[in-house]
């Protein structure tokens, strides 16, 4: 796919490798989403960055006081975000946006080992059917609510699933997932992430402290 490049960015020397994570390690929070975009996280080699999507979760856990600025357009550009994990279930830019169930199969372990390496995370935000299946299947769920925009799957060990339709174009130009939807969503995630830690559940935007 990085063989693959828009015109805008021709001069580009993109990543097309598989996607790390990116984030705080002491994440309460870890949101999980589909594949890197073939022009966004495949370019700049940070997942949700450069890409529309990437444009609505950043504003969106900014304003949630989780990152340090709206948005991010490259690895470099200076964005940190705190108590929040972000990362994808599918390693590689899919194509067509549309990951086999092979690729699917081959990038599970991966999550797995990230979440075994993130003890502190609480809650997840999974990003779309296919990001809650994966959190699912990493996480060892066999029964489970259907997907839907706002879900909560408590889990037995104390953890939460929390669902959201994936910021793509798909759903926020047609007005499925609106900013407002979105950011009740990652408040809802952030305040089960947070309960009982003596954590504030309710950050301002840009507030980063605790």
């Amino acid at each position: 796919m990085a063989s693959e490049r828009r015109a805008a960015f021709a001069t580009e020397e993109y990543w097309g490798r598989p996607l790390p994570g990116f984030g705080d390690k002491g994440a309460r929070m870890a949101v999980v989403g589909l594949a890197p975009a073939a022009h966004g996280g495949n370019r700049t080699g940070r997942v949700f960055t450069g890409d529309r999507s990437g444009d609505w979760l950043w504003a969106a856990l900014w304003r949630a006081g989780l990152a340090s600025q709206p948005e991010s357009v490259s690895s470099g550009d200076g964005l940190e975000a705190k108590g929040v994990w972000v990362t994808a279930a599918v390693r590689c830019a899919p194509p067509q946006n549309r990951p086999t169930p092979q690729e699917r199969d081959t990038c599970l372990p991966y999550l797995r080992r990230e979440l075994v390496l993130l003890p502190t995370v609480r809650a997840l935000l999974a990003l779309g059917a296919f990001g809650y299946e994966a959190c699912c299947r990493a996480l060892g769920v066999r029964k489970r609510p259907a997907f839907g925009h706002g879900v909560e799957v408590p889990l037995s060990d104390g953890r939460f699933i929390v669902c959201s339709y994936h910021p793509s174009q798909q759903n926020t130009f047609t007005g499925k997932l609106t900013a407002k939807m979105l950011d009740t969503v990652v408040q809802r995630a952030w305040e089960l992430a947070c309960l009982g830690d003596g954590v504030p559940g309710n950050r301002g935007a840009g507030d980063l402290a605790g």
